[in-house]
């Protein structure tokens, strides 16, 4: 069940998959800031993402955020990304992603060139994939 999906993820698919659906994204462990900020407009703050998949994140945060919440998120090299809030446990908050993303690319240091100029990357939102065509 790892097939890359090609349209975004329903907001049923997203924030609410079972627990074997989320156990078959890889996780990956990192120690990284974030921005996190509510998409109704409340508070803003950083994050510290403790692990990192194709369909969500879980953080450490002083943020308060009740589950359900929407909210984006800034990943290096990424964006913002958004979603909703899955769990809140103390100071730990678990979001799931409307949209898949490649959690490789958020460990790539931040020196190596990508072939996506800066404008594309502010209007890519949501984490597509961007291809560019050279003519």
């Amino acid at each position: 069940m790892n097939e890359k999906l090609s349209e975004p993820l329903g907001p049923d698919t997203a924030a609410n998959v079972d627990n074997t659906t989320k156990r078959d994204n890889e996780r990956d462990s990192l120690f990284v800031r974030a921005n996190l900020k509510f998409q109704d407009g409340g508070e803003e703050g950083q994050v510290i993402v403790r692990n990192l998949s194709e369909g969500g994140l879980m953080a450490e945060a002083s943020i308060q955020a009740a589950r359900g919440t929407r909210v984006e998120v800034e990943l290096k090299n990424i964006g913002w990304i958004s979603g909703k809030v899955a769990w809140v446990a103390e100071r730990k908050l678990g979001i799931a992603f409307d949209h898949l993303i490649d959690p490789k690319i958020v460990r790539k240091p931040a020196s190596e060139k990508d072939d996506i100029p800066y404008y594309l990357k502010k209007l890519n939102r949501h984490g597509e994939k961007i291809k560019i065509i050279k003519y």
